[in-house]
């Protein structure tokens, strides 16, 4: 799902909401939880997951074409952690998901 498949979807099921309402909600959310992270906090979704910026040391890798070593400075990154119900409803067998 793109962020347009999500804006269409929440225009189409909330009747009142027109499709320029439902791209600035979603705008905006994305936006407060982009910010968010960018400060260090760490944001729950309860029943969906949380985000949180994990630190990745510094490392030595190496250039794939020339097999010369090469460093790889340290970095924050984004990680997500999926919560009990989105890995229970991402678990559940194939066939069960497939309306029929």
């Amino acid at each position: 799902m793109t962020r347009s498949d999500l804006v269409t979807l929440l225009a189409n099921r909330f009747g009142q909401l027109t499709h320029r309402d439902a791209e600035f909600a979603v705008k905006t959310m994305l936006d407060a939880m982009s910010d968010a992270l960018g400060k260090g906090h760490r944001i729950e979704i309860r029943g969906f997951g949380s985000f949180a910026i994990s630190h990745r040391p510094p490392r030595v890798g190496r250039n794939p074409r020339s097999g010369e070593p090469v460093t790889i400075p340290e970095k924050l990154v984004p990680h997500f952690k999926p919560g009990k119900a989105l890995r229970e409803a991402v678990d559940q067998p194939f066939a069960d998901r497939v309306e029929g």
